[in-house]
Formats: C-alpha cells, structure tokens, sequence
C-alpha cells in the first residue's frame, strides 16, 4: 500500500528522463523531483514543515526513481 505523496507525478518523471536524455546533470534531473515538492509545499498537499525536508524529500523521490546522486554530506 502506498500513500499518495510516495510517488511522483508522471510528468515529472518525464521531464527528468528528458533531461537525462539531452545530458544534463544529475541534479538537474532531481530538480524537477524537488520542484514537484516545493509545489505541494505551496499547495499544503503535504504535512511538510520547511523548505529543507522538501528538498530532501525531492532528492530521496528522484534517487528512487534512478537518478544517481550524492548522498547528503550530513548523512
């Protein structure tokens, strides 16, 4: 059973594919993960407190989905 916030939006997986097709980097592809995040922050869709766990939760959602970036320095 997943939640409705666990997987991202079909477009926004396209537009990260489309940027690894025309070979950007790795975290422009996970920013389109992050800009669906900060879009349900503005929205309220989440029961998120910052702008930081959005972003976190945008790079945790575009490492799921295969885009191969760092980890975090903290972690």
């Amino acid at each position: 059973m997943t939640k409705e916030g666990d997987m991202p939006e079909n477009k926004t997986i396209r537009k990260a594919r489309k940027a690894k097709r025309e070979g950007k980097a790795p975290s422009t592809q996970a920013g389109a993960f992050v800009e669906e995040e900060m879009r349900h922050l503005k929205r309220g869709k989440h029961r998120v407190k910052s702008r930081k766990q959005a972003i976190a939760i945008g790079l945790s959602k575009a490492r799921k989905a295969g885009v191969k970036i760092k980890k975090a320095r903290g972690a």
